[in-house]
């Protein structure tokens, strides 16, 4: 009877535990790490496979992060292509993620809404996306490496409306292609890219100029 008490107590003893500390012993039957793993381990060596052998478009990966990071669309007063400051920030952080990758072409298509003529909208769509290229530009973009697009409302609305539509009435920048003959244009170095970008990222150029000096000295 003793025995049986003494079992029955220690089992008490270990379930108490378990529900204290969790499924300890099953932890011990996994890879490191796979506690705090959120299912994205190995997706950056992946990515990198998949770009080299052809698998995956670098250009449409681009596009997809680019459409995620920033804002790629900016609206515009009704017969109007001049930017807000809405827009003007907007095209700002554009410009500051193109900058990142000055391999990159991208294309910004003007949009306007259904009212007023074909050959109008057609015009003034022209003059929205010339605009939007014109800023990034002057954030420092290089030219060459933009491309203003005409498009009208009738064509691509946003809003199936005939009436005034500020949605509709917009610019949308979009990754295209590569830039040809540029010395680090994309040859399975998917890798080398992501490495500039997160050195450039983690150290202001500033202090690693400074770093660089003081070293040559």
């Amino acid at each position: 009877m003793n025995k049986w008490i003494a079992g029955l107590g220690l089992t008490l003893a270990l379930g108490a535990c378990a529900q204290t500390w969790g499924p300890v012993p099953n932890s011990f039957l996994r890879e490191a790490g796979a506690q705090v793993d959120t299912g994205q381990f190995g997706n950056a060596t992946l990515n990198n496979t998949m770009i080299m052998n052809g698998e995956k478009s670098y250009i449409v990966s681009l596009a997809n992060r680019f459409a995620e990071e920033v804002p790629s669309t900016i609206t515009f007063a009704f017969d109007s292509a001049h930017l807000d400051a809405a827009a003007r920030a907007a095209l700002s952080r554009q410009a500051d993620w193109i900058r990142q990758f000055p391999e990159v072409r991208f294309r910004v298509y003007g949009h306007t809404d259904a009212v007023g003529s074909d050959s109008y909208n057609r015009r003034l769509g022209q003059r929205r996306a010339n605009a939007a290229v014109a800023y990034l530009v002057s954030r420092g973009i290089n030219r060459r490496r933009l491309e203003a697009v005409v498009s009208y409302g009738e064509r691509q609305p946003l809003i199936v409306t005939q009436g005034r539509e500020r949605r509709n009435r917009r610019t949308v920048t979009e990754v295209s292609g590569f830039l040809k003959r540029h010395p680090s244009v994309m040859d399975g170095k998917y890798a080398q890219v992501i490495y500039r970008e997160y050195v450039n990222s983690a150290v202001p150029p500033t202090a690693l100029s400074d770093n660089l000096t003081s070293l040559s000295e």
